[in-house]
């Protein structure tokens, strides 16, 4: 994929083909990943070359087949990501797109950070002890809405609304702000 260039002839905005049916921005990003097939374990240590709301395509010579569930941290830094992933295309010998199916409400924080600073709409900073304090916040408010209404059910609306995103049901604004109620 080619980057756009601005002006001044620097950008990280990678350009989708024009079939490309990608319901959220991707920008160009590096950062260390683990793929793991979520039914064999078997791991891949590789690196994404772009992030968006909706997922990201990793740099590997070995590839899973389309369609197999994976599960994702990523390291950039002192961040770390963790998801799960379904392969929605591959390219031998170059690597795979993954499509997020799945993200804890709490490591929404950290794909919003990286994302906010790739597109230039920076997000505040968490200290250590906010972070932990939103986690716990994003678990008691789950919690505390009844056995019938466990963590389980917010996990449920989060893979719900990163496919309505994908599917473009839902604009990256309108989807990123039901996130975030959600994390509330």
């Amino acid at each position: 994929m080619a980057a756009a260039t601005n002006p001044k002839g620097v950008s990280n905005l990678v350009q989708m083909p024009a079939q490309e049916r990608r319901a959220s921005t991707r920008y160009l990003f590096t950062a260390t990943a683990e793929v793991v097939d979520q039914e064999t374990n078997t791991p891949l240590s590789t690196r994404t070359s772009d992030l968006g709301w909706g997922g990201c395509f990793v740099d590997t010579i070995t590839t899973f087949p389309i369609g197999t569930n994976v599960s994702l941290p990523l390291t950039n830094g002192n961040k770390k990501f963790e998801g799960c992933a379904r392969v929605v295309y591959e390219a031998p010998g170059s690597g795979m797109g993954l499509a997020f199916t799945s993200v804890e409400p709490a490591q929404l924080w950290v794909l919003e950070k990286w994302l906010g600073a790739l597109s230039g709409e920076l997000v505040p900073e968490l200290h250590e002890h906010e972070e932990e304090t939103n986690e716990l916040v994003v678990h008691d408010a789950l919690a505390s809405r009844g056995p019938g209404a466990n963590a389980e059910h917010g996990l449920v609306l989060n893979e719900l609304i990163i496919a309505l995103m994908r599917e473009d049901v839902l604009s990256e604004t309108e989807g990123k702000r039901l996130l975030q109620k959600l994390m509330r």
